[in-house]
């Protein structure tokens, strides 16, 4: 019967926020902000608290008002775990979230915290109070705390929560390395070159030009590039910066685009295996978690499919899914994409649904990835640093060549 309510789609209206001022029990002047249905409730929420409200209203757009600290995934994660450990501590919740709360030093998480502690004792479940801030509770992670709330064991899917959020966190951490060291490598490598171009290169053309001869074929090569950045270099680094945000935009418009640059991903040289082998992880350690909170596998899916992070894989993921719900084994479905699922993968689950222990098995298999993404990430980058290393010398040092033929050439004949 929890199951069944745990399986339940937690749909919520965002309240509006009220700012207030009022006093305290000791007669002390505060001030603050809650959210609420409407001023009235906000007034009883205050007085619940044992706070007199003088002034409520609701809180209005300020466009020019100071930018709070954005809300970061890690955020989340350390608040999972340290709401688990809590309340394994045997500290009730709502003492739990206010000293969370009053203690987080990101301004915006704090004022999360708390609305949420105010949310809850006015009545509202954990769960729905979680999702009205969807940006930052993914249904997953309010799915299991409603299932923990309906089922008694709160604290043990929390510990669950703590452990997924870090371990995804992680593994994000580490593909995103993988992702943004080359790209940062060949930034730096691109605007050092354009610098050489635009500011270095002109002054040596107009030394040359006093020489009355002719200058040496890879000389002439490199001053013709650096007359055409000179001349057209913003249109070089607009096509660049275009570039990019059209295919980003076009990524996130158009599913096709996404699907054919998510497939492409994975077969690029070493990223790939990274982007494989993080897909796997995620898959293996959302199912084991989802698994373990008692969510029926068909419905698990679903958030298994958007946790692996690549649309290819998510695709596989919701075709296996119909596969299972028409009662098909997981292994069996998984066969049929033996192509981004490797057979040790489909073996330990197959295992693992014969012995009745998929959720231990899926563990180890999300175990197993993570500590591949880990050693991948670490090889590329020890491949990757000789090879960036050789690649600037390459370039620089053709560069400084060019520029000192003509030199070496006028020193030949005196």
């Amino acid at each position: 019967m929890a199951q069944a309510k745990a399986r339940k789609k937690i749909k919520v209206k965002v309240d509006p926020v009220f700012t207030w001022q009022g006093t305290n029990k000791q007669g002390r002047k505060i001030k603050g902000e809650h959210s609420a249905p409407n001023i009235n409730a906000a007034k009883a929420i205050l007085r619940r608290q044992g706070i007199t409200p003088i002034k409520v209203k609701k809180k209005s757009k300020d466009l020019f008002a100071a930018r709070k600290p954005a809300i970061k995934p890690s955020d989340i994660a350390v608040f999972s775990r340290m709401l688990a450990t809590m309340m394994s501590a045997g500290v009730p919740l709502m003492q739990s979230m206010e000293i969370i709360g009053e203690g987080h030093e990101n301004a915006s998480m704090q004022e999360m915290i708390l609305a949420i502690k105010s949310d809850v004792e006015s009545g509202t479940s954990l769960a729905e109070s979680l999702a009205k801030f969807p940006l930052h509770f993914d249904e997953l992670f309010v799915s299991l705390v409603h299932a923990g709330e309906q089922s008694g064991t709160l604290e043990t899917l929390l510990h669950e929560i703590a452990i997924y959020k870090e371990k995804t966190e992680a593994l994000k951490a580490k593909i995103k390395k993988a992702l943004v060291y080359p790209i940062a490598i060949m930034v730096v490598a691109f605007v050092v070159t354009a610098i050489l171009m635009i500011f270095v290169i002109p002054q040596f053309e107009a030394l040359f030009q006093g020489f009355g001869a002719d200058l040496p074929g890879l000389t002439q090569f490199v001053i013709s590039i650096s007359q055409f950045f000179q001349e057209w270099w913003w249109l070089i680094f607009g096509s660049i910066i275009g570039g990019v945000f059209a295919l980003k935009e076009s990524i996130r418009r158009s599913q096709k685009v996404a699907h054919f640059f998510d497939r492409a991903l994975l077969k690029v040289p070493v990223i790939g295996i990274i982007m494989t082998k993080g897909a796997i992880a995620r898959f293996a350690r959302t199912f084991s978690t989802m698994f373990k909170a008692g969510v029926p596998m068909v419905e698990a899916m679903v958030s298994v499919a958007g946790a692996t992070g690549n649309i290819v894989y998510k695709e596989a993921t919701m075709s296996m899914r119909e596969d299972v719900s028409s009662g098909t084994q997981l292994n069996a479905a998984m066969v049929v994409h033996k192509d981004l699922f490797p057979n040790m993968v489909i073996q330990m689950i197959a295992i693992g649904e014969e012995s009745g222990a998929l959720d231990a098995m899926l563990a180890k298999v999300a175990e197993f990835f993570e500590a591949e993404v880990d050693d991948a990430v670490d090889n590329m980058t020890a491949l990757l640093e000789p090879m960036i290393m050789a690649f600037l010398g390459v370039v620089i040092g053709t560069l400084v060549i060019a520029m000192y033929l003509p030199i070496f050439k006028l020193g030949a004949v005196v």
